[in-house]
């Protein structure tokens, strides 16, 4: 390291090659995050002729992990805030990787159930604890690229989930996708136990000493997060954008296979190569133009998460909606791309809105609020509405008209977004928090 960089390291904080190593192993973590959660999508229909199920039922599949997640998600927050974040998170990975593994041996709906429940208390360290810890290990200018490149894990991990879903569950059986899922996971839960786990604040104004004193007893944090309308707002928006994505990511591959008469693997492929591509230019791309845009205004990673989310909607209408291929190929690369821009800016804005000593739980809170409104009943509202539409329509025309609202959600989203980035800017000036 040179002495320039040296110099500008906080004293404390770890040295950038650290930083930069702990990014690393957070981002294949949050990669196998989401590739254990969209594993499952592309087996649907293999799990509905084994096990007898209906699309309610496969619906609920991502949703009772979410529903445990985010029981789970204000504890590891409290946790976060207060002990050690690295064993947290180590703990966490090891539950889910056998819970994974347990999935590949279920032996009926019930079993499988209860495997991908106990996911959810895994995922959510991960979840809770990774955004304040990478808070601390780099510096507030830059973080939406810091988080873009933590975040460009789900585009690539929900990519390998559908390509793993559909090539093994095609060639070896649902059980054996299960498996490959959830080995990796057991050895990188020891690795993250040598993390490094910076003083709170360190990366702030002032260092750890300006966050001194400012914690709180675990409730009255929650509350007084809940109680700040600009926060609440924020996290609004990003619980309808988790709606459409989470609906959109777990009947994608089905969509394709029903409705445009794709095979398993080709519509799992496709599709997860597209989540992919665009997943990772979108992320990054939207990381560093959010950072631009910093230079001038205080709100652009709010106005900039906003703008890009409202111009996704009537793309994904068209990607829905238009039956040549020649379209909606290209209007499905156009939506996933914008949807995937805003990631990085929107994790970056709610950190910078809370103190360093509330960090972990601010994003505890956000999880279970994205969920509780977004992904939980998204894919089951999706499924309820395609079976009450099958006899009328079909299975193709059922589902299709089912997932017409995630164009809705995405649009709403959006609003949100840019009408917090337009309150913020009337907003007195705080100096003890970040604005966005």
């Amino acid at each position: 390291m040179s002495q320039a960089a040296a110099s500008s390291t906080p004293r404390g904080a770890p040295t950038r090659r650290a930083a930069l190593w702990a990014l690393g192993v957070l981002t294949a973590l949050n990669l196998l995050n989401y590739l254990d959660r969209y594993v499952v999508a592309p087996l649907n229909d293999a799990l509905k002729r084994d096990m007898g199920l209906t699309d309610t039922q496969l619906g609920f599949l991502i949703p009772v992990f979410i529903l445990v997640y985010m029981l789970a998600a204000p504890a590891f927050g409290a946790w976060g805030d207060r002990r050690s974040r690295t064993r947290a998170i180590a703990l966490g990975i090891l539950v889910w990787s056998l819970a994974t593994v347990v999935s590949g041996l279920a032996h009926g709906y019930s079993h499988l159930l209860a495997a991908r429940a106990v996911v959810g208390v895994g995922e959510a360290a991960l979840v809770a604890i990774s955004p304040a810890l990478l808070a601390d290990l780099f510096p507030p200018a830059g973080r939406a690229r810091v988080y873009a490149v933590f975040n460009m894990a789900i585009p690539v991990g929900a990519a390998l989930g559908y390509v793993v879903g559909g090539l093994v569950g095609e060639h070896f059986g649902w059980r054996a996708a299960f498996f490959v899922a959830g080995a990796p996971g057991i050895a990188l839960a020891f690795a993250s136990l040598w993390l490094p786990d910076p003083p709170r604040g360190i990366q702030e104004p002032g260092g750890a000493a300006a966050a001194a004193g400012a914690g709180e007893g675990v409730l009255q944090t929650y509350l007084s997060l809940v109680r700040r309308g600009h926060f609440m707002l924020v996290v609004l928006g990003y619980a309808a954008y988790t709606f459409a994505l989470g609906g959109l990511a777990y009947w994608m591959p089905t969509f394709l296979e029903r409705v445009r008469g794709l095979s398993q693997s080709q519509a799992s492929t496709e599709f997860g190569l597209i989540v992919l591509a665009t997943g990772i230019v979108g992320t990054v791309a939207g990381g560093w133009l959010a950072d631009f845009g910093l230079r001038y205004s205080r709100q652009a990673y709010l106005w900039f998460s906003g703008a890009v989310t409202v111009l996704a909607a009537p793309v994904a209408w068209l990607a829905l909606t238009g039956s040549s291929q020649a379209l909606y190929v290209p209007a499905i690369v156009a939506a996933e791309l914008l949807l995937f821009m805003s990631t990085g800016p929107i994790n970056a804005a709610i950190v910078n809105i809370v103190s360093p000593l509330e960090r972990a739980s601010a994003a505890a809170l956000t999880m279970v609020a994205i969920h509780i409104l977004g992904d939980v009943p998204s894919p089951v509202l999706i499924g309820w509405a395609s079976d009450r539409l099958q006899p009328a329509l079909g299975p193709a025309g059922g589902l299709g008209r089912a997932v017409l609202v995630v164009p809705v959600a995405v649009l709403l989203g959006g609003l949100i977004w840019l009408a917090a980035a337009h309150r913020a800017g009337r907003l007195p000036r705080d100096g003890a928090r970040p604005q966005v």
